[in-house]
């Protein structure tokens, strides 16, 4: 497979694009018009951030230690950092270096969802809520950590594997 990162992206997707076969197109495209959209999305939360943050600074109210603006402001920051995240993966599979979406990015990018969850939660949140968001959020933990146990396993057997 070409490196990406000598001689430029486009022709190397353009190589590629020669030895793929009609399904792996139709992915290619899917995943190049997700990263399109998304990135519009992020273009345009960009500008809304940017937005709000500067009528709270007009409005001389911009003070982080002020709950509700901690939320607005905070949770915006993390929504774009997810939407980030998640057109990063689409592109590692338009760049051929993984061929589907993978489960640990998605775990990632749910355990990042429940962060800024966290964050933006109100103060007169349930027990039952909480409890039930703090669960989730350790049961995503420990998924991904067990994948990454066995992808490290996998990965030291293979340089063992290679070493003998």
């Amino acid at each position: 497979m070409p490196d990406m990162n000598k001689g430029g992206t486009w022709p190397a997707m353009k190589e590629q694009w020669r030895v793929m076969s009609f399904y792996e197109r139709f992915e290619q495209v899917i995943a190049l018009t997700l990263s399109a959209v998304i990135a519009v999305i992020i273009v345009i939360s960009l500008f809304q951030l940017i937005r709000t943050v500067v009528m709270l600074l007009i409005v001389d109210a911009f003070n982080p230690l002020d709950h509700s603006v901690f939320q607005t402001v905070f949770g915006m920051i993390m929504t774009l950092l997810i939407a980030m995240e998640f057109k990063h993966s689409i592109i590692k599979v338009v760049m051929r270096k993984e061929s589907i979406i993978q489960v640990k990015t998605v775990l990632l990018i749910a355990l990042l969802a429940l962060s800024r969850k966290f964050i933006i939660l109100e103060p007169d949140i349930s027990p039952g809520k909480l409890a039930a968001l703090a669960a989730t959020t350790l049961a995503l933990g420990v998924t991904y950590w067990l994948l990454r146990e066995r992808d490290d396993r996998l990965a030291g057997q293979a340089a063992a594997r290679e070493g003998h």
